[in-house]
């Protein structure tokens, strides 16, 4: 959209003309398309709801001269506009991280000490399997797996399952270590 493009009174009127012959009708029509828009970009999630209903009602005006001749349903015309507005949106607006929940040091340590304490209690077997599954990154950690499963003759897959079932061993204890250290 040329952004040096301002609503005058005279586009609004040509919009009014645009959506109805009765002045009266295209104004309950426009108030009902705005109410519309705004509804659709709430529900996306759009804190500046109102400005992107504006924006797309500003972005049809000034493209009356072209769409003269449309047909059907002028409200379709503005949902589709509406949609490619959003997405405009969507690319300038910059991903806000999640908030991160405040940090418990007293629940950090626990946590750790618990943790310590059921790696302790793995058998030296779970123990080493664990170090060398996830011991690695990148490339590495492919080949280290694909060398780990070769070494104990069992396939990619069984090798996966069973880290897995450790993993899910530890937390168990550690949950439950957690719980009884806080009763």
């Amino acid at each position: 959209m040329n952004r040096d493009w301002k609503l005058s009174q005279e586009s609004f009127d040509a919009l009014l003309k645009w959506l109805d012959s009765d002045r009266e009708q295209a104004a309950m029509k426009y108030e009902d398309i705005r109410a519309r828009l705004i509804e659709i970009f709430t529900g996306r999630g759009s804190a500046d709801a109102e400005d992107l209903a504006d924006e797309t009602i500003n972005r049809v005006t000034s493209k009356l001269h072209e769409v003269q001749d449309f047909t059907g349903d002028r409200r379709r015309y503005f949902f589709g506009v509406a949609n490619k507005v959003y997405l405009e949106y969507l690319r300038r607006k910059t991903p806000q991280p999640p908030p991160l929940p405040p940090v418990d040091s007293n629940q950090v340590e626990l946590e750790y000490q618990c943790l310590e304490h059921c790696i302790k209690g793995l058998s030296e077997q779970n123990h080493e399997l664990l170090l060398a599954y996830y011991g690695s990154d990148g490339r590495e950690k492919i080949d280290q797996r694909r060398l780990l499963a070769e070494k104990l003759g069992i396939a990619p897959n069984a090798l996966r399952l069973r880290a897995y079932r450790i993993r899910q061993m530890l937390l168990e204890c550690v949950e439950k270590c957690i719980e009884r250290s806080q009763a």
